[in-house]
């Protein structure tokens, strides 16, 4: 019989809980066991949901995406629970509460398509209404930053994409979807999809989250369809008339890639305190925006938050490069990184 060990999960809201992990097991299987619901959509080292960050304790980690988990993050405890096997007791933070991880398991609502639009930029959207299970109940709850499952009706293919509308009463879902060449959801959607269609999704998932603690200023710098949390998390602010100073950097290849900026001017009008800017890493001349990547135009603005004593709060989601430029901007000056949230996008 396989040597066993104790996992401790520190949560982000401070609480602890433990489980037991064979050496042959991996932490998210293990978890599942004991009715922990640890964020995990690949379960094969490449979609990076399963982070998290070993404080102690030995342990193997198995082959993974370096997109998922950079070298950097690794050899400063980052982790892929799914694909780390114990070999001591560990001690392993996670970013979600604990009552996200201990409330069952993980709703699969089936939902029907009410739309899918050309956003321009590439970037299509799809609107979802959950139906109404068994017993007539929609489950449609969600947190802003979010991610589901959506399943290619009539396979077992599944892509993950993150929520961008806010928390409704009428379950309805909205996505913004880049189409990738040749990928396999991205076709159905070109070729399939029509108003009407049902399919199998999984969700709410995920630990990108809005930190409701404080009044810390807000700063959300995004890369391409890394701007549907960041809207989703925008749109419930203006919902709750929230007055967090904010500022929105969304960041795109070039001015033929733009979409959601109509989103993004509603925002602007209906967000007490917030102001965005687009901008265009290779900008023709006529370009009025920031001409940069969003990662040079947030160090423009931390360098001057901090000279003045701010400390914003700020959320990343995008490529990994994207996150990994970011972080290492607020590391070199001086931003904690307890004030960094982040979500990478990998191709699916």
């Amino acid at each position: 019989m396989s040597q066993t060990y104790s996992i401790c999960l520190n949560t982000q809201d401070g609480k602890e809980i433990s489980f037991d992990c064979a050496a042959d097991e991996n932490l998210i299987d293990a978890a599942a066991q004991a009715n922990i619901t640890l964020p995990a959509v690949c379960h094969e080292g490449n979609c990076g949901a399963c982070h998290g960050h070993c404080k102690s304790g030995e342990y193997e980690q198995k082959s993974h995406s370096s997109g998922a988990l950079s070298e950097q993050d690794e050899e400063h405890g980052g982790i892929l629970m799914c694909r780390t096997f114990p070999r001591g007791d560990m001690i392993v933070e996670v970013t979600s509460d604990l009552s996200h991880i201990t409330s069952g398991p993980v709703p699969e609502p089936v939902c029907e398509v009410l739309a899918v639009d050309d956003m321009g930029g590439n970037v299509c959207r799809l609107l979802l209404k959950v139906l109404p299970d068994e017993q007539g109940a929609i489950n449609a709850e969600f947190e802003p930053g979010q991610f589901m499952e959506l399943e290619i009706p009539g396979t077992d293919i599944r892509r993950a994409y993150s929520i961008s509308n806010a928390p409704n009463w009428s379950g309805e879902l909205e996505f913004m979807i880049r189409l990738q060449p040749h990928g396999k959801f991205s076709s159905w959607l070109l070729n399939d999809a029509k108003v009407g269609d049902q399919l199998n999704t999984k969700g709410p998932e995920g630990s990108f989250l809005l930190h409701q603690a404080g009044i810390a200023p807000r700063r959300f710098v995004a890369g391409g369809t890394g701007v549907a949390p960041m809207l989703s998390m925008l749109r419930q602010m203006a919902e709750f008339q929230e007055t967090h100073e904010s500022h929105l950097y969304f960041g795109l290849t070039s001015e033929e890639d733009l979409f959601a900026i109509d989103e993004i001017e509603e925002l602007k009008a209906s967000v007490a305190n917030l102001t965005a800017e687009v901008c265009i890493w290779k900008p023709t001349a006529t370009w009025q925006g920031f001409r940069g990547s969003p990662v040079d135009a947030f160090k423009r603005d931390l360098e001057a938050d901090l000279a003045k004593g701010i400390k914003p709060d700020v959320y990343l989601c995008g490529p990994p490069g994207l996150i990994d430029a970011a972080e290492k901007v607020a590391e070199e000056l001086g931003l904690p990184h307890t004030s960094l949230f982040s979500e990478r996008f990998l191709p699916g």
